[in-house]
């Protein structure tokens, strides 16, 4: 397991095999904490470009919105694909995270059953 070899959970002075769930518990929150401000970054930025190309279109130019005589309309398409790429992104991230939790506590739960003494009889 990565516990074991990582952190040697399980030998003398280490970690207590009771604190593995403690672990997962803190990588699966943690992925979601990261994904939730790549998420956020990506709105923040997707939102400051359209403002930002709104305000050069309608205010100094006069001229409507998404207009191709704007060139702030080209920051404002690109704002838009940076947003969606890191949503889906940090979308991607938080689902392999909750993947690998969910393959350590099946490989775990599978090396208890079988009767190994350690995960390298494998």
């Amino acid at each position: 397991s990565v516990f074991y070899v990582l952190f040697g959970v399980g030998e003398e002075g280490n970690l207590d095999v009771n604190d593995v769930p403690l672990l997962l518990v803190g990588y699966g929150f943690g992925a979601s904490f990261v994904a939730l401000f790549a998420q956020l970054g990506g709105g923040i930025f997707t939102k400051a470009a359209d403002v930002g190309a709104d305000l050069v279109g309608k205010v100094e130019a006069g001229i409507p919105e998404d207009d191709p005589r704007n060139p702030a309309v080209i920051a404002d398409l690109v704002g838009d694909n940076v947003g969606d790429c890191s949503a889906r992104g940090a979308d991607l991230f938080e689902s392999i995270a909750a993947e690998i939790i969910a393959a350590m506590i099946l490989g775990g739960s599978l090396v208890k059953k079988a009767g190994l003494e350690d995960a390298m009889g494998l």
